[in-house]
């Protein structure tokens, strides 16, 4: 089965062909990280038309790199919720009018479905049962997942996200737009011991988190160092490495509680956060003391993409599910709602 993936559910226009017996045949992201820069963040009614600009070039240009046409399709996926609406719809209407003037099947994807089974498009997918961190700039989640649309929400962010987190301390140090990756490359070069940042929560029992609390010694700890309103340079690499060590260790520890309070000794790591090489290393360790593995699917597939979806999507599409033909957008969604399907594609 040939499914295209749309994902559009913020500010990455995503496009991909996935088949069922010989995986992912394409894919193209598209960021918009310039059409965004100079506002500091994402601007929803930028982010849908850029969406709208980019979309159709895309798809042309991943069934060129397939040697297929739109006629060799036999359903489509595309991201219903959680998201923006305005991206979300764009994104929904297009997949909708593409099904129906084909006259294949469509189906709408919960974007944090499509991260969750990310790593299941590279060569040695995690077997289920497994613990999932979805950590990105919206979410911060551990799921227990015995299988798909076999959800246990095990603990979450009580304030902001990990990224979200990552990208306000970055505002804070007057990085350039997006700031996360900006404060995780400074990170690289600073001392993390200099400082000595909070792991929060993981002192009392349970699986939630919570990040605000860094962002406040964060602040703190700028307004301190800074002379004149400026913070030297090296400055901004320890409190830069002091963040980032204090968000990895609290995510790691959860992570490690997970892993021992389940029995179940598969870890995988979805999301933007994702590709943070300090994270991987991290989990990686945490994983293999506990005798068990971790799995994440490759840098270019922890953001928001076209791939994971039409995965997902070609999944719920092989079980029968379908979308009405009305086009509807979820911009809030929780993902213990799904339905439960049968594990049917490449690989098991």
């Amino acid at each position: 089965m040939r499914v295209l993936g749309l994902e559009s559910s913020c500010d990455e226009t995503g496009i991909a062909l996935y088949d069922s017996e010989k995986g992912l045949l394409a894919h193209r992201v598209y960021s918009q990280i310039a059409v965004h820069a100079e506002y500091g963040g994402v601007v929803p009614e930028l982010a849908s038309r850029d969406h709208i600009r980019k979309s159709l070039p895309l798809i042309r240009e991943v069934m060129a790199e397939a040697g297929l046409t739109l006629a060799d399709l036999d359903g489509v996926a595309y991201t219903r919720g959680p998201g923006l609406v305005g991206a979300l719809l764009v994104g929904a209407c297009l997949g909708r009018s593409l099904a129906w003037a084909l006259d294949v099947p469509a189906i709408g994807v919960h974007h944090m479905e499509g991260h969750l089974l990310a790593p299941m498009l590279e060569d040695n997918p995690p077997p289920f049962p497994f613990i999932a961190l979805l950590v990105s700039g919206g979410h911060t989640q551990l799921v227990q997942v015995d299988g798909i649309g076999r959800y246990s929400l095990l603990g979450e962010s009580l304030d902001d996200a990990a990224g979200e987190a990552f990208d306000k301390a970055a505002k804070m140090m007057n990085l350039p737009y997006p700031g996360g990756p900006q404060l995780s490359r400074l990170a690289d070069s600073g001392d993390a011991g200099r400082f000595k940042f909070p792991r929060p929560m993981t002192d009392r029992p349970g699986l939630d988190f919570s990040f605000s609390g860094l962002k406040t010694f964060t602040r703190t700890t700028i307004l301190d160092c800074a002379k004149d309103g400026v913070l030297a340079e090296q400055d901004k690499r320890d409190i830069a490495a002091g963040f980032q060590a204090a968000v990895v260790d609290t995510l790691a520890i959860k992570c490690k509680r997970a892993m021992e309070q389940s029995g179940i000794k598969r870890l995988i790591i979805a999301g933007g956060v994702g590709a943070n090489k300090s994270l991987r290393a991290k989990l990686q360790h945490t994983a293999e003391k506990l005798g068990g593995a971790v799995y994440y699917p490759r840098p270019e597939l922890c953001t928001d993409n076209g791939a994971m979806i039409a995965y997902a999507g070609t999944q719920r599409l092989l079980a029968g599910e379908r979308a009405e033909l009305a086009v509807s957008a979820v911009p809030r969604w929780p993902m213990t709602e799904l339905a439960a399907v049968d594990y049917t594609a490449r690989g098991q």
